[in-house]
């Protein structure tokens, strides 16, 4: 289990309610057995954006629980109608307050509940409560991420009963406990298409090892528009130096598109990076991202440093390269812009500093460490 912010974060949550954990290296161990009857810590919860998925699980354990509104990335408004309208389905009643929600359900029934939208922790919401809900539950437009997969998979491995993993719908049977089990976490598909940008933008060659191919179908086809080629050796991945990044125009000539889209679609945690790449690919790229109303607004920090980018709204932007990037004082507004700065830093002429890099932490195990391996001339300074 990767050592980032938001686990630790979680830790520190879950202990705060009697939860059992030991963390050494990336071993993780849980007893949940003594989890006591307070709720989740209301200040820890707005440091993340997964805390609400307490609960579910806490909502079948013991028919009551407060939550926080979500924390985490500064990148428009987190809404939790998807995961409270999938537990009002199941029998919860909620209680909206002016900083959390309170939920009570004397028992979760099954039912079937179709999504409003294929939200990731909406889903992984709904999947949580109706593990233990009475009866069964059939899950429709549910999102199908390999993270959600994972939860699925390590879930039937402690008892659960769900089938349909990997597609949009999903039949849970519920049963009347879990019991304990190992698992062992795929990589990152997020921190290995970071990876593969970065190499990308700084014209270097760079095998990432055990990267699960895969998941990196979509990313291969959105990257490709920019020229970016690799290869793939077992499970690694090998992105060769000095690529000549130029934009691959659609077959009748026109500016391309990256755009992002529920998965298999190109993860629109990956469009940051994607946005640095294309600064350093010749030709002109429209970049449109369609979830959060503020995750395009770090490219002024680009744009300060050189980049050929307008942006449109605050949806798209158009990018025009290459550009030679120079060296700023930068702030990172969020885990996805944070490594999108630290890849245009490294790409730049000059003398970076990026604030803020907390946020990187929270989604980046010991970044300037590994990067610092790579031969990259990064330090980490705490003034």
């Amino acid at each position: 289990m990767p050592n980032i912010g938001d686990v630790r974060v979680k830790i520190d949550l879950i202990r705060k309610m009697g939860g059992e954990i030991t963390f050494e290296g990336n071993h993780c161990s849980l007893n949940m057995g003594q989890v006591t009857d307070s709720n989740p810590d209301l200040e820890l919860s707005r440091k993340i954006r997964t805390a609400p998925l307490l609960a579910g699980p806490l909502l079948a354990r013991r028919g009551y629980v407060e939550i926080g509104r979500p924390g985490g990335d500064a990148i428009g408004r987190r809404r939790l109608d998807t995961h409270l309208m999938a537990l009002k389905a199941m029998g919860a009643k909620i209680e909206v307050g002016e900083y959390s929600y309170s939920l009570k359900a004397d028992k979760l029934r099954g039912c079937d509940i179709f999504l409003d939208e294929m939200s990731v922790t909406g889903t992984e919401q709904a999947i949580l409560a109706a593990v233990l809900a009475e009866g069964d539950t059939t899950l429709s437009n549910a999102a199908s991420e390999p993270h959600v997969q994972e939860l699925v998979e390590c879930l039937n491995r402690m008892g659960a009963k769900i089938s349909g993993v990997g597609t949009n719908t999903l039949q849970i049977q519920g049963v009347t406990s879990l019991h304990e089990a190992s698992y062992c976490i795929r990589p990152d598909y997020m921190e290995v298409g970071s990876l593969i940008a970065l190499a990308a933008a700084t014209k270097s060659s760079i095998r990432i090892a055990e990267a699960c191919p895969a998941d990196q179908r979509m990313t291969r086809i959105m990257f490709g528009r920019l020229g970016v080629r690799w290869t793939d050796e077992g499970g690694d991945i090998i992105v060769p130096a000095d690529q000549e990044l130029t934009v691959q125009a659609d077959f009748d000539g026109a500016i391309p598109k990256i755009d992002d889209m529920p998965w298999p679609g190109f993860p629109p945690d990956l469009i940051s990076v994607a946005i640095v790449l294309a600064t350093q690919a010749r030709g002109t790229v429209l970049i449109h991202q369609k979830m959060f109303d503020r995750r395009l607004f770090f490219v002024d920090s680009l744009i300060e440093m050189g980049a050929g980018i307008v942006l449109c709204d605050p949806h798209r932007a158009v990018v025009v390269g290459p550009t030679q990037l120079m060296g700023k004082r930068l702030i990172s507004p969020d885990i996805r812009a944070g490594m999108a700065l630290v890849i245009a830093a490294l790409a730049a002429q000059g003398k970076s500093v990026i604030q803020n890099v907390n946020q990187i932490d929270r989604g980046y195990e010991q970044l300037e460490v590994r990067l610092q391996a790579l031969g990259a001339c990064i330090e980490r300074r705490r003034d």
